[in-house]
């Protein structure tokens, strides 16, 4: 009994089945570390900056504050100082230096005289151009004087033309009476009136040709006193051009020659010197020709001299460019001091516009890198600083205005980008 028990016992305790674990240890883990995987890559994709980015120095960089502030437009120019009128002096007529009455840096009066230079051939030359002008006025008086003569030719014909028909007229209307009381014969009355008809028709032919001759000498003679109003003016001006060897001051002021003397050879229209005004001055000044579209009269500037402020004020604008520069001319809207010298350089601030307050930044290198377009934009942690996309405006030697892309106290790198590459972040260390 016992042992049928305890086989039953035995039995039972083989058949039972023991529950086995599906998932071991390592397969906890390679699931675990696929999950983990799984969670860098989305993170990595959706929560990760993938832009290019570079790490950069504080230290190596500046940085400046976008800002509202008072803005004025303006550009720094170099203006030399001129007289404020200037006459050249040219020799008209080349020749040799006879004798110098002023020397280079004499004050002057209009009309002095300067230099004489002596041109021999000139002055033969003059001389037969008077005696051909001589000879055609010579000419031209003999041809009025034949009109004239002309003239009382055909008057002196007319008169016995006139007085023969006055004659012959008294003696027919006699003979006319005489023959209505038969007189006389027929035959003699008809001989007297055919004399009559034929000396009205020989006044009548004369007088119609004094007629014509008039109107024709009239005209004749207003060409010949034309022409000869044109001799003597020619004339004059022949006998004038050895007036052209003497050369005077055209204006009271200071004289400034080339080296001249007695002997020297000049040649025609060379340039020999000038004569300035130096009771005022003005400042000549070169500007790039990027600025051509802006730059009118009117315009103002200031310079800083002796520690006082000058004001200018532009006067007249040369618009031919050469060598990217086109000239301009600034009169002083003031007194102009005392002390400044032919040729001094001046430093003038020209004002672009009207001052008021709008949105800046300051210059910086960034600009020959990204032309204004873009800037990197410090973010508020201070850490990173993003590429963002601006539009600048107006621009002086201290400013930008900035008229899009970025807003007052945004902070920005203004120091120059070439090291940055095509990078879209920079991380700040």
């Amino acid at each position: 009994m016992t042992t049928e028990n305890d086989s039953r016992i035995s039995s039972e305790g083989m058949d039972k089945k023991i529950k086995k674990n599906s998932w071991d240890k390592k397969q906890l883990g390679m699931l675990t570390g696929g999950i983990a995987l799984i969670a860098v890559f989305v993170y990595s994709f959706v929560f990760m900056d993938t832009r290019a980015t570079l790490n950069v120095d504080r230290e190596t960089i500046r940085i400046s504050t976008v800002q509202q502030d008072s803005f004025q437009e303006f550009i720094h120019v170099t203006g030399t100082v001129q007289p404020i009128q200037t006459m050249y002096l040219d020799a008209v007529e080349g020749g040799v230096v006879e004798k110098v009455y002023k020397e280079s840096g004499a004050r002057v009066e209009q009309g002095d005289t300067i230099v004489v230079l002596s041109n021999s051939d000139l002055r033969l030359n003059v001389l037969q151009q008077t005696s051909a002008i001589y000879d055609q006025i010579n000419q031209t008086r003999n041809s009025r004087l034949n009109i004239e003569q002309n003239t009382l030719s055909l008057k002196e014909r007319l008169a016995q033309a006139e007085n023969q028909l006055e004659i012959i007229e008294s003696n027919y209307e006699r003979e006319k009476k005489l023959f209505e009381q038969n007189l006389i014969a027929e035959q003699q009355f008809s001989e007297t009136r055919e004399n009559y008809e034929y000396q009205q028709k020989r006044y009548d032919l004369i007088y119609e040709s004094f007629k014509q001759d008039s109107i024709k000498s009239s005209q004749q003679l207003r060409q010949i006193d034309q022409s000869l109003e044109r001799m003597w003016t020619s004339l004059e001006a022949v006998q004038n051009i050895l007036d052209r060897l003497v050369v005077t001051a055209p204006i009271s002021g200071q004289l400034s020659t080339i080296e001249l003397n007695p002997g020297q050879s000049i040649a025609s229209s060379e340039r020999i010197g000038q004569v300035d005004i130096l009771d005022n001055y003005k400042v000549r000044v070169l500007i790039d020709e990027y600025h051509l579209s802006r730059v009118t009269t009117g315009l103002k500037g200031r310079f800083d001299y002796n520690g006082q402020t000058h004001h200018l004020e532009i006067a007249k604008v040369y618009p031919v460019v050469e060598n990217g520069q086109f000239k301009v001319d600034m009169e002083f809207a003031d007194q102009s001091p005392g002390d400044l010298t032919r040729g001094q350089s001046l430093r003038i601030q020209l004002m672009l516009g009207e001052s008021g307050t709008t949105l800046v930044m300051d210059r910086g290198g960034f600009y020959q890198e990204t032309g204004g377009n873009w800037v990197y934009k410090v973010t508020e942690e201070g850490d990173k600083a993003i590429r963002q996309d601006i539009q600048l405006g107006r621009q002086n030697p201290d400013y930008f205005e900035v008229l899009s892309g970025l807003e007052e106290g945004d902070r920005v790198i203004t120091s120059d980008y070439g090291s940055f590459g095509e990078n879209k972040v920079l991380n700040i260390e």
